[in-house]
């Protein structure tokens, strides 16, 4: 983004945790027209000091701030948090951009990914825009372009969520399991319900009378309420794998029209935000370590025909679900509302 355009006063609510610390860098990295940074996070963590642009910024007291002179804040602090203070900033005359599940299904909060339904972003009536959950963000630049030319009738999704996912205390966790089990020590499973290291858990969220967790549920509702069609049907297993950084997914779709590996391999290829890795060969297809961690695309690979189904295609999905999952879409909402939107 352009240093002529308008500064702003920006604020970064859950300024110390691993997506906040991400937006922060991408702020930098895209040169966000940012003239007074406030970040912000809980009592324990007020006086710190973090590093934004060669500056150090004190990090202040969330609940002792006075949100009067914020333009746009960036929440990733968790619904609690969100649900206190993010009605409070926007009623002082602040955009929020929400990171938390505290607003995306309610109908006057647009829920937005960057690349497929920027033009929602502007209907704010509560001020407040809603980023969708990291495993419907990065299915949805991959799946609009073909639901927008080929229409599609049913998903089919299996999720391998990576630890970053539960936070600092998740990835702490894999990393203690993984040594004390190398060192033949017994371990206790304290974040995740059960051994994270070396085993694969079908259970993010809580259970809901479905029988589906509520993560599973979340790319039912989202996916419907992003691409503005409550048809769809989403059929969605989400597991937790031993991956500190990156989520991918298995993912089946059902189409009106039919669409050919060619034609898909097209249309991704030229899809916003989206990077086509496919090719029928050893290392041809991308992983969430040697392709999306740290990085900002979503892939796409493993295109291929649904044999079973007329209108079926397969695809694998991957992206970094800290930077593109929450931190990066944040940011670019910012953009478009400092770019008037």
């Amino acid at each position: 983004m352009s240093n002529e355009a308008r500064r702003f006063h920006v604020a970064v609510v859950g300024a110390t945790g691993a997506v906040g610390q991400t937006m922060l860098a991408i702020l930098a990295e895209r040169d966000f027209p940012v003239g007074t940074l406030s970040l912000l996070a809980s009592e324990r963590s007020a006086g710190q000091q973090v590093e934004f642009n060669g500056e150090k910024v004190t990090i202040q007291d969330l609940a002792t701030f006075d949100p009067a002179s914020v333009e746009i804040a960036l929440f990733s602090a968790g619904g609690g948090i969100s649900k206190e203070y993010a009605p409070k900033f926007a009623a002082a005359g602040a955009v929020v951009i929400d990171n938390s599940s505290s607003f995306r299904y309610d109908d006057d909060v647009p829920l937005v990914v960057s690349e497929v339904n920027p033009e929602a972003a502007k209907n704010r009536p509560r001020g407040i825009i809603a980023n969708p959950n990291c495993s419907t963000m990065q299915l949805m630049p991959v799946l609009a372009p073909i639901h927008r030319e080929y229409g599609i009738e049913r998903i089919n999704v299996a999720t391998y969520q990576s630890v970053s996912g539960a936070g600092q205390s998740g990835m702490e966790e894999l990393g203690r399991q993984t040594a004390q089990l190398l060192g033949f020590q017994e371990i206790e499973p304290k974040k995740f319900p059960m051994q994270i290291a070396f085993n694969l858990i079908p259970h993010i969220d809580e259970f809901l009378d479905n029988g589906f967790t509520k993560e599973e549920m979340k790319l039912v509702w989202e996916t419907r309420k992003i691409l503005g069609d409550d048809s769809i049907q989403v059929n969605p297993t989400a597991v937790r794998v031993p991956v500190f950084y990156g989520h991918s997914e298995a993912v089946n779709i059902e189409t009106r029209k039919k669409i050919s590996v060619e034609q898909a391999r097209e249309l991704l290829a030229a899809a916003p935000g989206v990077k086509v890795v496919d090719e029928c060969k050893a290392g041809g297809y991308p992983t969430p370590v040697t392709h999306a961690s740290g990085t900002d695309p979503v892939y796409v690979g493993r295109i291929r025909e649904d044999f079973s189904h007329p209108r079926g295609l397969n695809m694998w999905v991957v992206a970094d679900n800290i930077r593109k999952g929450a931190a990066l879409n944040a940011v670019q909402l910012a953009e478009l509302v400092a770019n008037g939107g």
